[in-house]
């Protein structure tokens, strides 16, 4: 029984608890994907690409480079698939083909296009270098300025290495296949969500190495190329990032924190004027002199208070004691002129001593012992620092 008891009320809070989360939803709180918190790696599937790029390139060669600069330009392409693993570190692989321009020491060397002797000692060559070439990138855009889905630009920076075929002019003889390093920058702008156009501007290094009969030629070429190309991006092309929850702008409180303001001035006045009151020196005076007693009033107020209705009471004690016996008492409404009209402060005055007055009689005072008397002026008139003293009821003995 004990145990079904528990189990009850374990359910009761459970679903209490639940309650409770429901009727306290995030009111204006919406939930967007926020890429500067970062984003999520996508499936193996996605972010695949393919890029075809034409251009031209210029051989820098040891021995081509006594061949005229304008002499030496040739046509160069490349066919690449790749794909991005986050929007900063991607890889493509593909084929590099482009054709070089360069300078034998003999007719008989791959690519030499005739056998006529040059004045500086060379002939002139031509030769198609084709092979497989594989790049690691980097998108330094993302890299230095954070992942944007919509961004029109992106600087994207690799290295790379491959293997070359070396061909005749006419594609017909096989005649080496040679190691390559490559590097390079591509400056892409994304003309819609699929497709991109870039200029590819790109290094490369070849280790040739060609044997012909029992002459050797060992020659690394420097090429530096440059090509225009255009992508294509495969679904998924985009990177989703983490979401974030997004809250309403706060209302403007100003008109509040300019109420809280006054009102806090309002406080540090009265609580300067409190602190001078009480540190005010009482004047030493003859008890006998004085009045039996004084009640006070707040500003604008004439109905007594029921701390001042228990001095009253005892004032009525104190006036049917044998001390005060055959005594008549004089009773005086003040209140102060520096506030208020002079209509509001004669009903003031009226109205306070009429309630003084009442209330005696109404705890065994005798009436023909009271007299009532007002006075316009102020009762301590010692400036507007005083006045919470000008406005009170005084009861004392006639003479």
């Amino acid at each position: 029984m004990k145990k079904a008891t528990l189990f009850a009320a374990a359910c009761a809070l459970f679903v209490g608890a639940q309650s409770l989360a429901a009727q306290e939803p995030n009111e204006g709180v919406t939930y967007v994907s926020d890429p500067t918190q970062g984003v999520l790696l996508n499936r193996m599937q996605d972010n695949w690409f393919i890029t075809a790029e034409g251009g031209a390139n210029i051989n820098f060669g040891h021995r081509a480079i006594h061949r005229d600069l304008s002499d030496r330009f040739a046509p160069a392409a490349g066919l690449y698939a790749g794909k991005w693993f986050s929007p900063v570190f991607g890889g493509r692989f593909g084929v590099s083909w482009m054709t070089l321009k360069g300078l034998a020491d003999g007719p008989e060397y791959l690519g030499t296009l005739t056998n006529e002797y040059r004045p500086d000692g060379f002939y002139k060559t031509k030769t198609n270098e084709i092979g497989p070439v594989f790049d690691l990138m980097i998108n330094l855009t993302n890299w230095w300025c954070g992942y944007k889905p919509n961004r029109v630009y992106n600087a994207t920076v690799y290295v790379g290495a491959g293997a070359y075929f070396s061909l005749n002019e006419d594609w017909k003889n096989l005649e080496d296949c040679v190691p390559t390093l490559r590097a390079g920058i591509i400056n892409s702008f994304n003309v819609s969500k699929q497709v991109a156009l870039s200029l590819d501007i790109r290094w490369s290094g070849i280790d040739g190495i060609q044997n012909v009969g029992s002459k050797n030629w060992n020659e690394d070429y420097s090429n530096v190329s440059a090509f225009l190309g255009v992508t294509y991006k495969f679904k998924n092309r985009e990177w989703a990032a983490p979401i974030v929850p997004v809250y309403p702008e706060p209302e403007n409180c100003d008109a509040l924190r300019e109420k809280l303001n006054q009102a806090n001035e309002r406080i540090d006045q009265l609580e300067r004027s409190l602190r001078e009151c009480l540190n005010r020196p009482v004047e030493t005076t003859v008890v006998n002199n004085g009045p039996l007693a004084t009640v006070y009033y707040p500003i604008g107020v004439s109905r007594l208070s029921r701390e001042n209705q228990r001095v009253v009471k005892a004032v009525a004690s104190q006036m049917n004691s044998d001390a005060f016996a055959g005594k008549n008492f004089v009773l005086t409404g003040w209140a102060d002129n520096y506030t208020g009209t002079d209509a509001i402060n004669v009903r003031l005055r009226a109205k306070r001593v009429e309630g003084v007055k009442n209330l005696l009689v109404r705890n065994g005072v005798a009436e023909n012992r009271l007299s009532i008397a007002e006075n316009n002026g102020n009762r301590i008139d010692g400036g507007r620092e005083f006045v919470a003293l000008d406005r009170a009821v005084t009861i004392e003995e006639a003479r």
